[in-house]
C-alpha cells in the first residue's frame, strides 16, 4: 500500500513539472493538461490498488483451502499412518508428527500382539512379515521350566527399567510404559508388551513407539536409534534368556 501511495505521488509530481514545462506560456493550457493528467493517474491507483487487494484475497483464500485440504485428509488414509491404528496427525510444510494409541493388544480380537507397520519405530514377535521390525520369541528355560516363576522373572525386571510404568498385569500378560527417548522433545510413550505362552516355553513381545516423525521429504520415520530393541536386549540380558530364532541388529536409518 505505501509503495502505490509513493508512485502515486511520483507521477503527480512528474506530471505537474511536465505540464509546467511544455505549457509555461499558456497557463489555462497547463491547468487543463494537470487535471486531465492527475485524474488518469487516479484512475491507474485505484485499478492497481483493487487489483492488488483481489490478489491478496485470492492468495488468502488459496492459502486458507490448502490449509483446510491438508487439515481435511484422513489421517488413515495418509502414507505416514499406512499399517498404523488410531492415529492423529500433526504437519507442517517440513515436517509430519503422527501419533497412534490403538495398536495394543486389547484392540484385537485375535488375542495376538500386533505387528509393526514400516512407518512406526519397534520390534515385535509379531513383525514376521517385516523382517526390519521382527525379533524372534524368547525362551525362559535356561533360568526354570516353571512359567510362573520365570513370569515373576520378567515382572521384575521390566519393573527395573528406569522410567517404565507398568499399567496393567495379568498372570499372562503385560504392559508398560517408558517415554521416548528418540527422537527426543516428543513428550510421548513407547509401548511394552509381553505375552506369556506357557505351553512353548516362551514369551511373545512388543516395543513400539506411539510417535513417529517424518521429515520432509523423507518417508520412513526418523530413527529411534534401537532404543526400543536394546531397552528389550537389555531386559533379556538381565534375565539370562535366549532369543529362539536369528538376533534382531536393528536399524541403521537416520
Amino acid at each position: 500500500m505505501r509503495l502505490l501511495q509513493l508512485l502515486t505521488l511520483c507521477c503527480y509530481t512528474v506530471a505537474t513539472v511536465s505540464s509546467f514545462q511544455l505549457n509555461s506560456n499558456n497557463p489555462s493550457a497547463t491547468n487543463n493538461n494537470r487535471r486531465e493528467i492527475l485524474n488518469k493517474i487516479c484512475s491507474t491507483a485505484i485499478l492497481l490498488q483493487s487489483t492488488t487487494l483481489l490478489q491478496s484475497g485470492a492468495s488468502c483464500a488459496n492459502a486458507a483451502d490448502t490449509t483446510a485440504a491438508a487439515q481435511n485428509i484422513p489421517t488413515d488414509k495418509a502414507p505416514t499412518s499406512a499399517g498404523r491404528r488410531g492415529c492423529k496427525t500433526d504437519t507442517n510444510p517440513s515436517r509430519t508428527v503422527v501419533t497412534c494409541t490403538e495398536e495394543l493388544r486389547k484392540y484385537n480380537t485375535d488375542g495376538r500382539l500386533s505387528s509393526v507397520s514400516a512407518t512406526a519405530n519397534g520390534v515385535s514377535t509379531s513383525a514376521v512379515r517385516n523382517p526390519s521390525r521382527f525379533s524372534p520369541p524368547w525362551s525362559y528355560l535356561t533360568e526354570t521350566s516353571d512359567s510362573k516363576v520365570a513370569w515373576n522373572s520378567l515382572v521384575k525386571a521390566v519393573s527395573a527399567v528406569p522410567s517404565t510404568e507398568i499399567v496393567e498385569l495379568t498372570d499372562e500378560y503385560i504392559h508398560a510404559i517408558v517415554p521416548t527417548e528418540f527422537p527426543t522433545g516428543l513428550g510421548s510413550y513407547d509401548d511394552i508388551e509381553f505375552l506369556l505362552r506357557k505351553d512353548d516355553n516362551i514369551v511373545l513381545y512388543r516395543s513400539v513407539s506411539r510417535t513417529s516423525v517424518f521429515v520432509y521429504p523423507l518417508t520412513q520415520p526418523v530413527s529411534d536409534k534401537n532404543s526400543n530393541l536394546n531397552r528389550l536386549e537389555k531386559i533379556r540380558d538381565k534375565l539370562g534368556w535366549v532369543e529362539m530364532g536369528m538376533q534382531q541388529t536393528g536399524s541403521e536409518r537416520i
